[in-house]
């Protein structure tokens, strides 16, 4: 059994990455290093290393990942290219785990993997799958977790309370897993922790299954002096539209925010995980009341 102990991240000052580095730092498990670019005016706590790279220099990278354990990335959707050369730089140094920024929904499902939104953190997955065969003491984790239930309350992508017109993606009665970030960053934990069994696969966690309508339930709850009339909307239509302006190059969140519906809300794309492994991880699971307790904690001061 391999154990992790110099620990490596890149994009630890985004949304995900600031809980995934909070958390690593809490265990007080692993030496932590922050990769970050040579242009980036993030500052992080003084108890890690920051390391400034330049992601596309291979030879830069490999000497930056030197005497590394592990490597988790959480750069955004934009960067995902970047990985390959993190990938190859990994090898060179010998660390033994990669946890690409693939932290989505389920991917692996058929349906959901011909999403082009997809494609960049597929590629990533078959780079990893084929580097791990060549080089045995190479591993990867794939972490897939549904979308974010607190970023997602708060951008009203589960339900958008800032209109009066919220939209119920096809009917609003799909079941769904997901997440909170602090799971999340727990769960990049447990993968360290438990090598040999997250090796070389995906791990599926969630906090909880809901739907938009039980969302919208616990907001009409909190909110009993407001009214609002939810419209049905098409996720096909909207995988349409998005589709359209994505072969037009557009690929910002509003553009793209279609393709995410589709994978979450449709039926047949995996958007309930129907087995988790929250228990090997050491995770638990939110009750009802708990969800209730993270839209009133999200969206109290907004209604």
């Amino acid at each position: 059994m391999s154990v992790i102990r110099n620990v490596a991240i890149a994009g630890a000052s985004g949304d995900l990455g600031t809980p995934v580095l909070n958390a690593l730092i809490e265990s007080n498990k692993f030496n932590i290093t922050v990769l970050t670019r040579h242009s980036s005016k993030a500052q992080f706590p003084a108890t890690v290393r920051v390391n400034p790279v330049d992601y596309s220099s291979l030879p830069e990278l490999t000497a930056a990942l030197n005497g590394q354990d592990a490597i988790i990335s959480t750069l955004t959707t934009a960067a995902m290219d970047v990985q390959h050369t993190l990938i190859d730089a990994a090898i060179a140094a010998g660390v033994k785990r990669f946890i690409p920024s693939e932290f989505s929904s389920n991917i692996g499902n058929p349906k959901a993997s011909t999403l082009p939104v997809y494609q960049s953190k597929i590629a990533v997955h078959k780079a990893l799958q084929a580097q791990s065969a060549e080089n045995p003491t190479f591993t990867y984790t794939l972490i897939r977790h549904g979308p974010f239930l607190d970023w997602g309350l708060r951008a009203g992508f589960f339900f958008d309370f800032r209109t009066e017109t919220p939209p119920f993606y096809d009917g609003g009665d799909r079941p769904f897993s997901t997440t909170t970030l602090s799971t999340i960053a727990q769960a990049v934990i447990g993968v360290l922790t438990h090598f040999d069994e997250t090796k070389n696969r995906p791990v599926y966690v969630h906090d909880l299954v809901t739907t938009q309508r039980q969302i919208y339930t616990i907001v009409q709850k909190l909110a009993p002096g407001r009214k609002w009339n939810p419209v049905d909307i098409s996720t096909a239509e909207l995988e349409a539209k998005a589709r359209e302006e994505w072969a037009k190059g557009n690929t910002d969140l509003r553009s793209i925010v279609g393709l995410l519906c589709r994978a979450v809300f449709a039926e047949g794309y995996g958007g309930e995980f129907k087995e988790v492994d929250n228990e090997l991880l050491g995770l638990g699971l939110k009750t009802e009341a708990e969800l209730e307790e993270v839209v009133k904690a999200v969206l109290g001061d907004l209604l």
